[in-house]
């Protein structure tokens, strides 16, 4: 009934006109809902390399992907205040999990805490992570 059921990628909060960074793209992401994130911002997700202001961050993370405190810390590099941080994981019982306290653990260290988690496809789970007040 509602947009926000049909479209899982506008509970991400960006809006047209966004510029969002994605980090950790494989052969494994979710691809309907990349292109539907696209479709809300109206254009192309920018990668790991682009190196101006952002105005929100998505990242793909397997348990297997290294330190997730160092990956946490580098995306707010370029982040304009009050943008979103969404963390996609696999979920439960899935290749590449990360546990729910790990990824608590690695935001607090981050400077960052858990708002909000949601089932955002088939295999990941999608948390917002925001700056913790400073």
């Amino acid at each position: 009934m509602g947009q926000q059921a049909d479209n899982p990628a506008e509970r991400f909060g960006f809006t047209t006109g966004q510029v969002v960074q994605e980090f950790g793209w494989d052969d494994d992401v979710d691809e309907p809902l990349r292109d539907a994130l696209e479709g809300v911002i109206g254009g192309e997700l920018v990668d790991e390399d682009y190196d101006d202001v952002i105005d929100g961050v998505v990242v793909w993370w397997r348990k297997e992907d290294g330190d997730l405190t160092d990956m946490l810390v580098d995306v707010q590099t370029a982040l304009d205040d009050g943008g979103n941080v969404w963390l996609l994981t696999r979920k439960p019982r899935r290749e590449g999990h990360v546990a729910h306290d790990e990824i608590m653990e690695a935001a607090s260290t981050a400077g960052l805490h858990a708002t909000s988690t949601f089932a955002a496809g088939e295999d990941w789970s999608a948390t917002r992570l925001a700056a913790s007040g400073r």
